[in-house]
């Protein structure tokens, strides 16, 4: 199985609002509203930074109940396997892909489906795997349950799961990438 990222050209990958203050991080929503309207980002609302810091705040302390190991205080976030949806996301869209191999998967925790809606309040469907973090053998389990979320629901007719979200908690083999990704532009 790869992880995928994917990016805006012009920006470069791997880049986390939370990885900034948050004044910073509301600048940079501004700047990409005003030169790329077109982008999913761009329809980010007032208190998204707000909201994505306790989303990560939730997602670090699930993680660290289940004995994950976080080198990094805001994780990369990337998806299982290709997502067709998030390929429109961006108006010069790039894609990282790594095989999950490459991590030290304890790592690495996972959402089955974005992490924001998962651990929202507004979503109570009673689905199992709402307000949950996984390892990567638990997402395993889950998947032989319910399948990918880009197979049967790409278009979130069916809710808000469209991708598995993983976020790594590691520079290492990031690095690795990021620089290959510098080579090779």
């Amino acid at each position: 199985m790869y992880l995928y990222h994917f990016y805006d050209a012009r920006s470069g990958p791997f880049k986390s609002l939370t990885s900034i203050s948050q004044d910073e991080a509301r600048e940079v929503i501004e700047r990409i509203k005003i030169e790329r309207p077109n982008s999913q980002c761009a329809l980010r609302h007032d208190k998204y930074v707000q909201y994505r810091h306790n989303c990560e705040r939730m997602l670090r302390e699930a993680f660290a109940k289940k004995g994950g190991i976080m080198e990094i205080d805001s994780p990369h976030y990337m998806v299982l396997e290709f997502s067709p949806w998030l390929s429109t996301w961006f108006e010069e869209c790039r894609y990282i892909k790594i095989p999950v191999e490459e991590f030290d998967l304890r790592t690495v925790s996972f959402t089955y489906g974005d992490s924001m809606p998962t651990f929202s309040d507004r979503v109570n469907d009673g689905k199992e795997y709402r307000k949950k973090v996984y390892m990567y053998d638990e997402i395993l389990e889950i998947i032989k349950k319910y399948g990918m979320p880009q197979d049967w629901n790409d278009d979130g007719k069916y809710g808000p799961e469209r991708y598995i979200e993983a976020h790594i908690w590691s520079d290492k083999v990031i690095q690795k990438y990021m620089q290959q990704n510098m080579r090779d532009a």
